[in-house]
């Protein structure tokens, strides 16, 4: 717009200037004070009134200052999150377009729908941004986010507890923390640690059943039969369960995957099913000791292996060293458990590959996590409980040799003293097992020391002494205690208290965060609005101004 000419009656001037782009904001706020300067400062008799209105040209300069920051910030998107427990899903409704306990966003179509719509918006063009559109676009964007791949150290900074399942105060949360969450949205991947627990309980009484070495405790076959039925039980129903999850909160089951600790729980399901099998009574064993078995079950295990064990590989964000936990021996376990279940239906070779792609990838995750590099995360000190999970690995390797070789030889025995140590040096650690809520994950921790007994059940039966079979049977007894305790527990938590499930806080954590709660910009974004929000705010800029200011007037005083 042009400037309008100064009116001689009045003697009062106003000039306008064009707003500029968001680039030059500070310099169109300069140019517009000093143009504005020169008009007013002109001899037509208002000399006198002159420094009032510089003055009150000064206060619409300083309006206009807040008015571009405020329009910039608006633009950008950005705005504070108090840290009051409250959540953004909880907190939206207005701002956000979310209605409070709306969990839509982890639904399994609502991932589908919200690409296809940020699809097309980005074909519309940038003319929706602006009013409804803008806020609409905001919203979708939000909810994209939730589709996202979450980084891995994002869970080690925003999370604690056992398993990383409890978020720190000073984060937020997509979804209302004070609302209860919907059964199947709080169901975790970690409940297979049951079927865990059980199934390998089940292969221990039936071991001490037919056992040679523990003959001297004529145990039943009967209570093998039981507890056999109770694990399968509970993973049918645990199963179901978590199908109908994948069906209808998709969005939540890739939170979890992108967990560095839940990941390796995708491995439980099938590894819990080889339980079953090889601890089946002797009725049922024909049938499911087929080869067919062992194909269908190891078939899911080599998927994940070559996708998990290709990114420790790749050397990306979720390297061995980036995301190595204690219960990354899940993801190699199964390799042992399914080499031994090989060898039981008559594959030695199919069990000796399985066991050595276990071997070298368990070298690999247990020099790591003793090496403990400076550059890979900081274990915390609630994650201290899932170190009983060092037991398993060697344990299982040790059951699984003997098998494929009939024979329970030095290398057998290499493995399991290897896990005898580890098992004592937990022991003696008996603090890092104290002062932590109680978990349905924490049934995962009981299989290490039912794999641990089940060794050296083998190892008695190799070496037969007083000393053997009397560590056998105290080994059985603590493992056996420890899983009736939980299944109390269990029990306890879910029908008297009710509290066995609450609201699984891990799987909606933002993405990324900065200091003050919002999301994060690129690095170049944020350097570019410092240096403008310092060149607007800048005293030298103002003395600049003011300089040229007057010497502009100076300049039409001459003329």
């Amino acid at each position: 717009m042009p400037s309008t000419p100064c009116s001689p009656a009045s003697h009062r001037c106003v000039d306008i200037h064009p707003a500029l782009s968001d680039d030059n904001d500070d310099l169109g706020s300069l140019r517009d004070w000093q143009s504005t300067d020169r008009a007013t400062m002109l001899p037509q008799g208002g000399g006198v009134q002159a420094p009032e209105r510089r003055q009150k040209h000064h206060s619409r300069w300083f309006s206009r200052q807040i008015s571009l920051e405020s329009a910039r910030m608006s633009r950008d998107g950005r705005r504070s999150l108090p840290r009051s427990g409250k959540s953004l899903g909880g907190a939206a409704g207005v701002d956000g377009g979310l209605r409070k306990g709306d969990f839509s966003m982890f639904r399994t179509k609502s991932g589908l729908g919200v690409v296809a719509a940020a699809r097309k918006e980005n074909e519309a063009g940038p003319n929706n941004h602006a009013g409804e559109g803008g806020a609409l676009h905001g919203t979708r964007a939000e909810e994209c986010r939730v589709s996202d791949s979450v980084p891995a150290g994002r869970y080690f900074a925003a999370l604690r507890g056992p398993e990383l399942d409890q978020v720190r105060d000073s984060e937020d949360i997509l979804l209302p923390k004070d609302e209860v969450w919907p059964f199947l949205l709080r169901f975790p991947i970690g409940c297979f640690g049951i079927c865990l627990g059980l199934g390998t309980q089940a292969i221990l009484w039936g071991a001490l059943a037919s056992s040679p070495a523990m003959a001297f405790l004529r145990v039943s076959p009967a209570i093998n039969l039981a507890i056999w039925l109770l694990a399968l039980a509970s993973f049918v129903s645990v199963f179901t369960t978590y199908a109908f999850k994948c069906v209808f909160y998709f969005e939540a089951i890739r939170r979890e995957y992108f967990h560095p600790v839940r990941v390796n729980f995708f491995f439980a399901p099938w590894i819990a099913c080889m339980f079953l099998a090889i601890g089946a009574p002797p009725r049922m064993r024909p049938l499911l000791l087929h080869p067919a078995t062992w194909c269908v079950l190891i078939a899911p295990v080599i998927l994940l292996e070559l996708k998990i064990y290709g990114q420790w590989l790749s050397g990306g964000k979720r390297r061995l060293c980036k995301v190595a936990n204690p219960s990354s021996h899940l993801s190699v376990v199964g390799n042992f458990v399914g080499a031994i279940l090989a060898a039981r239906v008559g594959w030695e070779e199919a069990g000796k590959f399985l066991w050595a792609v276990g071997l070298a990838h368990y070298l690999c995750v247990f020099v790591t996590l003793y090496q403990r590099l400076t550059t890979s995360e900081a274990l915390p000190k609630e994650l201290h409980p899932v170190y009983s999970m060092f037991i398993a690995t060697p344990s299982a390797a040790s059951i699984a040799w003997a098998t494929i070789y009939g024979e329970f030889d030095a290398v057998s025995s290499t493995f399991y003293f290897i896990a005898l140590f580890l098992y004592c040096s937990l022991v003696v650690r008996i603090n890092f097992f104290r002062g932590f809520k109680f978990s349905v994950a924490w049934w995962s921790y009981t299989f290490p020391m039912t794999t641990a007994s089940l060794a050296t059940i083998k190892y008695a039966e190799a070496v037969p002494s007083f000393f053997s079979k009397a560590l056998a049977l105290s080994l059985s007894l603590m493992s056996s205690t420890m899983v009736s305790l939980l299944l109390v527990s269990t029990l306890l938590h879910a029908f008297v208290w009710k509290s066995l499930f609450p609201n699984d806080l891990a799987i909606a954590i933002t993405i990324t965060k900065d200091r003050n709660g919002a999301t994060k910009r690129s690095k170049a974004a944020k350097k570019s609005y410092d240096i403008k929000r310092w060149a607007m705010q800048s005293p030298l800029a103002l003395v600049s101004s003011i300089r040229r200011g007057g010497s502009g007037q100076k300049e039409l005083e001459m003329d």
